[in-house]
């Protein structure tokens, strides 16, 4: 029970008597936020306020809380999603997790439909600079199809060979959103945004040899960029690049909808 969709659905069940006042009620008993054992408060009403329904940060919790908490959101949620699971994380609780799904380079593990179909129009659309930045990279890719967005990748076109990007101008040229994804010095964001007529999320990732002082290089220099409409998340923060790329879409389809409107 986390969605508009499925809150509405509830009530006209009620209404039409599908459904009984009292099983409503115990439907909606834990509607804004529920306890599981004494270690987590689960946030049901964040898609109301959001858009977005709570995801499992996966780092410093044991695969015994992740596996409670996973199996208590799949009863309101047709998607769970957990980030930072690394593989023998994964391999502690796949078995105990029915239709858990891994994505490994992203290091997230889903409940999800085989086929996740964009129910948001508008297409994110993912650079990387090089390959050690793909973790990152897919964690924001991932993510936002995992959310329900169109998503576009296209990796290792740094700046180092920078006719690998003004060879696909056109993919930048079709994006909705851009989420740059960079670690080393981080110049790929400022280049991208010179060409792009859209917002450019910027991700700085802690690659890159000793001065770049794991990450704070390339954050640095994105904060810094000369280049107009450029946003900047935090380090390694792929996550939190693709629910900002989706809140912009969404926003978007908003005040579209809202446009239409006689």
């Amino acid at each position: 029970m986390s969605s508009p969709e499925a809150l509405h659905h509830l009530l006209q069940s009620v209404a039409q008597g599908a459904v009984s006042p009292e099983a409503a009620l115990d439907r909606l008993k834990h509607f804004d936020f529920e306890p599981v054992d004494e270690f987590a408060n689960l946030d049901h009403h964040r898609s109301l306020r959001t858009g977005f329904p709570e995801v499992i940060w996966g780092p410093g919790k044991t695969p015994e809380q992740i596996v409670q908490i996973m199996q208590t959101m799949r009863q309101r949620n047709a998607i769970v999603m957990a980030t930072r699971i690394e593989p023998e994380v994964y391999g502690q609780i796949q078995g105990r997790v029915p239709d858990l799904r891994y994505y490994r380079l992203a290091r997230i593990a889903a409940i999800a439909p085989p086929n996740i179909k964009p129910v948001y129009p508008g297409v994110i659309t993912l650079l990387s600079a090089g390959t050690a930045d793909l973790a990152v990279a897919e964690e924001a890719a991932v993510t936002a199809e995992l959310s329900g967005f169109q998503v576009k990748r296209l990796w290792d076109v740094g700046v180092a060979g920078i006719h690998r990007l003004l060879n696909n101008r056109h993919v930048i040229g079709d994006a909705d959103v851009l989420i740059v994804v960079a670690g080393m010095e981080g110049a790929l964001p400022s280049v991208v945004a010179g060409l792009a007529g859209c917002p450019v999320i910027a991700v700085p990732t802690s690659i890159g040899y000793g001065a770049s002082f794991n990450g704070l290089a390339p954050l640095l220099t994105m904060l810094n960029s000369c280049a107009a409409g450029v946003g900047v998340v935090n380090i390694d923060n792929g996550f939190g690049a693709a629910v900002l790329a989706g809140q912009i879409l969404r926003t978007a389809d908003r005040l579209q909808r809202r446009s239409s409107q006689p």
